[in-house]
């Protein structure tokens, strides 16, 4: 999207982002903030490619406006989040980045962190490291297991020079994550233990991008922790856009706000 379609998506809403932007000598992060820093912060991480506005159905949701203070960050080298050329691969360093965002919320609750995607690995480890900061971890459509990462016919001409700069910046940074992700996948298997936060895996059957059989990984290593898997045999990758009632419905029951403030209908 443009930033003009961003601004005539938020023209007619009641309820419009804010944006920040922080930076230092080496990495910019461009957070989303929508609703009052005085409520309890959700914190969306998106996959690759992707920006901020892939969760516009739960940022438009009007019952999560009204519970959460939501932080939507550009991941870094991603959109606004741009510093200089080179891509940011280490999953490490951008959880460490993207762990800013949580210094925007001022109610001094927990958070609750949504990673999608190549997305959901960054919030794990975001967890990992500061699990004082963190009420709940979601994971949705997850690529978790170093064995399970697919690659497609497509794939290694991304990486030729010379076909790159036909390409949107936003795909090649995807494309040398894709190609680091199986090594920075592998520096995170002795870590699994370090996550002690509760935990909730979605992942569809259906889903062609990320194998499914990513959640069997998840429930080897996370065996003995608080930890919930929901598989859903019909759904596709984008779960959060095809079932954004039923990610309403977690994200509330994580941190007690029950069903009925779950119901309704959000626009």
């Amino acid at each position: 999207m443009s930033d003009r379609e961003i601004q005539e998506h938020f023209a007619g809403r009641a309820v419009k982002p804010t944006y920040i932007t922080v930076e230092n000598d080496s990495m910019r992060l461009f957070v989303a903030s929508i609703g009052p820093d005085t409520l309890p912060p959700l914190l969306l991480i998106h996959g690759a490619p992707g920006s901020w506005y892939g969760y516009l159905k739960v940022i438009d949701d009007t019952l999560i406006q009204k519970q959460f203070h939501i932080l939507a960050v550009d991941r870094p080298g991603y959109g606004k989040s741009r510093k200089g050329r080179k891509p940011y691969t280490s999953i490490t360093r951008q959880a460490q980045w993207i762990a800013h965002a949580l210094n925007l919320n001022h109610s001094g609750r927990k958070a609750v962190v949504l990673g999608r995607s190549y997305g959901a690995p960054i919030a794990a480890r975001l967890a990992m490291l500061y699990p004082g900061r963190i009420k709940h971890l979601f994971l949705v459509a997850a690529p978790l297991d170093p064995t399970r990462e697919k690659y497609f016919w497509f794939s290694k001409w991304g990486k030729l020079p010379p076909i790159q700069l036909f390409l949107p910046r936003q795909l090649n940074l995807a494309t040398a994550e894709k190609f680091t992700h199986v090594s920075e996948l592998r520096q995170m298997e002795p870590l699994w233990p370090k996550l002690n936060v509760p935990v909730t895996l979605l992942h569809g059957g259906r889903d062609w991008l990320v194998d499914p059989k990513n959640l069997e990984f998840a429930k080897g290593v996370l065996a003995g922790k608080p930890a919930e898997f929901i598989f859903l045999p019909d759904a596709g990758h984008m779960i959060t856009n095809s079932h954004t009632e039923l990610v309403r419905k977690l994200i509330f029951d994580s941190v007690g706000f029950g069903a009925q403030t779950a119901q309704g209908s959000a626009n």
